[in-house]
């Protein structure tokens, strides 16, 4: 199972990825760093949470250092290897294995690293075999040109002479790993091992781990990743061994206790006088219903007068997509104060405006930027301009501290 990340939304991932290092930096204290990958605790943030998710040991290799899951393999390299070492290990041609990893065949492994396979590895290894470069398998070929030629000679009754190739040793069949499978994250341009962690919620030294990433923790672009599987807790005591039911014991119809008497068996019952009850007058409640917390004229505007082509959704979209016509005006939401203006991974500008001490809105996406940071905005002023690009849109957040909240309940 492999996950590709598409192009229009890694770009948006990357730009709020952006915006939360900035709003961190906001938080902390004027002067203090800006801590670019999250892992730190400025201004109270924290990924500590994610980062003490438990996860699983990857599985260990067999002797060719295969690991084995229903729908792909894994090669694991040993120390000194190189892709051509790893090929031959397990049977493939190394021409085709670097094409899949976006490698190259004499390239040097990390002890532990992980390659992909593009099939199955075979079950037997030829012990003598020779690839070249091009994934071309050169002893295959001498072993059908063998197979074919002609046994004619000058000498009748004579036969030309062939060297026979090793029997191939028959490798044990790789063992299928049992439980889930883990997911086989194809690296894009732009994404870090950081960024990787946080989409799936697993510590970035357990992706290292199970990797066998550097202590930089460097990816490259078409690299395949394990993501680590989640450990699950251990069944506890009573999940084991069920209880036995209780066995109740039911006694037949009166016995075991005694029948009282009814008081009307020896005494008849007084006769009873019941009086129409008055009627009571209906009393309807009184509603009142309170001022609103907050006038009309308080709500924040749209940035743009647009159609909203990506709505908000926690944890995968923290804003609103608005699309625009390409240079159309990019207005504030409401009065405050340019609290920064930053760039994402790809140069595009970001702007953040802070309106209270705990909300902040953003706006990312946009180009030709009217205002710098510590200046103080209206309601509705111009700050910025749509892009020119085939879909302008302006990315807006509303954020309440460093948790993002639905943007349409703000707008007016």
């Amino acid at each position: 199972m492999t996950v590709t990340i598409p192009r229009h939304t890694r770009g948006a991932g990357l730009r709020i990825t952006s915006a939360l290092a900035l709003l961190s930096a906001l938080a902390a204290c004027d002067g203090s760093p800006l801590d670019y990958d999250l892992r730190g605790r400025v201004g109270g943030f924290t990924t500590a949470p994610a980062a003490q998710t438990a996860t699983a040991s990857r599985p260990t290799a067999d002797a060719r250092g295969l690991i084995s899951y229903p729908s792909y393999q894994v090669a694991v390299a040993e120390r000194g290897d190189t892709l051509a070492d790893v090929a031959t290990r397990i049977g493939l041609p190394v021409g085709e294995l670097a094409q899949f990893n976006g490698m190259q065949p004499g390239d040097t492994l990390r002890r532990g690293e992980v390659i992909a396979l593009p099939r199955r590895a075979p079950d037997v290894v030829p012990q003598s075999e020779v690839v070249a470069p091009g994934g071309v398998d050169i002893a295959a070929l001498a072993g059908q040109a063998i197979e074919t030629a002609p046994l004619a000679s000058n000498n009748p009754g004579s036969a030309t002479p062939t060297t026979l190739r090793p029997t191939p040793k028959p490798q044990a069949t790789p063992a299928v790993q049992g439980g889930p499978e883990p997911v086989r994250h194809k690296v894009e341009r732009g994404e870090t091992a950081f960024t990787i962690s946080r989409l799936y919620q697993v510590p970035v030294k357990s992706l290292a781990e199970w990797n066998g990433l550097n202590s930089s923790f460097s990816i490259r672009e078409g690299q395949f990743l394990l993501i680590p599987i989640k450990d699950q807790p251990a069944p506890s005591r009573q999940d084991q061994a069920p209880a036995a039911p209780e066995v109740q014991v039911v006694a037949a119809p009166g016995v075991g206790s005694p029948t009282p008497t009814p008081p009307s068996s020896t005494k008849p019952l007084p006769d009873e006088k019941v009086e129409p009850a008055a009627a009571k007058p209906e009393i309807i409640p009184e509603v009142t219903v309170p001022a609103p917390t907050q006038a009309p004229d308080s709500a924040m505007v749209y940035p743009v007068q647009g159609k909203i082509i990506r709505t908000y959704s926690k944890g995968k979209n923290d804003g609103i997509d608005i699309s625009g016509p390409a240079g159309a005006t990019v207005r504030a939401a409401d009065s405050g104060t340019v609290a920064a203006i930053t760039k994402d991974s790809n140069g595009i500008p970001i702007i953040v405006v802070r309106h209270d001490p705990k909300v902040l809105t953003v706006y990312a996406n946009v180009d030709k930027i009217e205002v710098n940071k510590g200046d103080t905005v209206r309601r509705g002023q111009a700050i910025a301009a749509l892009r020119e690009e085939a879909t302008p849109y302006v990315h807006f957040e509303v954020r309440n501290g460093f948790d993002s909240v639905d943007p349409l309940p703000y707008l007016n």
